[in-house]
């Protein structure tokens, strides 16, 4: 039997209306597994001990929103105790929905299994942070790109099924480098396979400011500026690098909700589009990141009575917004750029 790839064309994968990536913190941590990178004693556990009850919690970590769910900490260079003492430093409540272990199988013979029966219990599961990755990994022969890529590949079919988020903690070289996600332990086997790698430096060593650098696959390059609290065991964020984040999801549906509340009916270019809306908005918008926030959040257009579609017409791809029969209370205003004015009566199809 010949065998053959099974393709979608460009054209149909820009019309196709896809799952938005999740995330567990907005903008920071998506789902998927990534990686945590510092020197020993620099402050990761007290970190991420914090993000796991954060997300636990269902509040906010240096502004960025978390989706609550429960979360697992497998701290295995701790005990039970330290992590008690670590809790009442930085809590006075931890809520039942954040878990601790100390131990745990290693990669390929028993994690993975571990992981699925915790999730299957726990089906609400949205964090969760292995400290560290070297404690989980066994001693190899192999070469060591293979061995770090097929380890990172493992854990990250584990996060991929199940929708949640993987936190590896690791340490990095004591070589300095002028890119940071040079500095991580191991191979590029590592950084090239997981969805999102940070790592976090100070410049020197007892001082308590520290940058985290972040990048990844689905969030934006950014460096935090973070100072940690002695007393409190926190890390305080003193400055974003991003200064103009694109402009947010909710922004964009309610400014596109609002705009054809008043024009009922507007068809045109991704381009036409945001040079439309850009007067109500204070941020740039970019015609493809529009298109793209539309498609994927159709179903939450409809749920404020607007209909998304799209459609080829002379050689230009076209998007189509219109309020839904339900929701229109009125037919006398139409917007549409370089056209005639619309026939009210006029019942508009998908492929009109």
């Amino acid at each position: 039997m010949q065998k053959k790839f099974t393709t979608v064309d460009g054209e149909t994968l820009m019309s196709q209306s896809l799952m938005p990536i999740k995330f567990v913190v907005a903008n920071l941590i998506p789902q998927g597994l990534h990686i945590l990178s510092g020197a020993p004693k620099i402050g990761k556990s007290w970190l991420v001990l914090w993000l796991s009850l954060q997300v636990a919690k269902g509040e906010s970590a240096w502004g960025f929103s978390t989706t609550q769910g429960t979360t697992l900490y497998l701290c295995l260079e701790d005990s039970i105790s330290r992590i008690q003492n670590r809790l009442f430093n930085i809590t006075d409540d931890a809520p039942p929905n954040i878990h601790f272990s100390t131990i745990a199988e290693n990669i390929g013979s028993g994690i993975e299994q571990q992981i699925e029966n915790f999730v299957t219990k726990h089906a609400d599961t949205k964090l969760i942070v292995i400290d560290t990755f070297q404690k989980i990994r066994n001693i190899s022969n192999d070469n060591a790109y293979a061995s770090d890529y097929r380890d990172i590949s493992l854990l990250k079919n584990v996060a991929d099924k199940f929708g949640i988020a993987i936190l590896l903690i690791h340490h990095l070289r004591k070589q300095k480098d002028d890119d940071p996600m040079n500095m991580v332990s191991g191979t590029t086997g590592i950084t090239g396979a997981v969805d999102s790698s940070y790592v976090l430096t100070k410049s020197k060593r007892n001082s308590d400011k520290a940058v985290l650098y972040c990048t990844g696959r689905d969030i934006e390059y950014r460096e935090l500026e973070l100072s940690l609290n002695n007393e409190s065991h926190l890390w305080d964020l003193l400055s974003d690098s991003v200064e103009n984040p694109e402009i947010l999801l909710e922004k964009i549906i309610f400014l596109v909700a609002e705009f054809i509340r008043e024009n009922i009916f507007w068809s045109g270019t991704p381009s036409e589009l945001a040079t439309a809306l850009q007067p109500q908005s204070e941020e740039k918008i970019i015609p493809n990141i529009l298109s793209k926030k539309l498609l994927q959040n159709k179903i939450e257009l409809e749920e404020l009575g607007i209909c998304y579609s799209t459609k080829r017409s002379n050689g230009r791809r076209l998007i189509e917004l219109k309020i839904s029969a339900d929701s229109a209370d009125s037919a006398d205003k139409y917007y549409m750029p370089n056209a005639d004015p619309v026939d009210p009566d006029h019942n508009f199809e998908e492929n009109d």
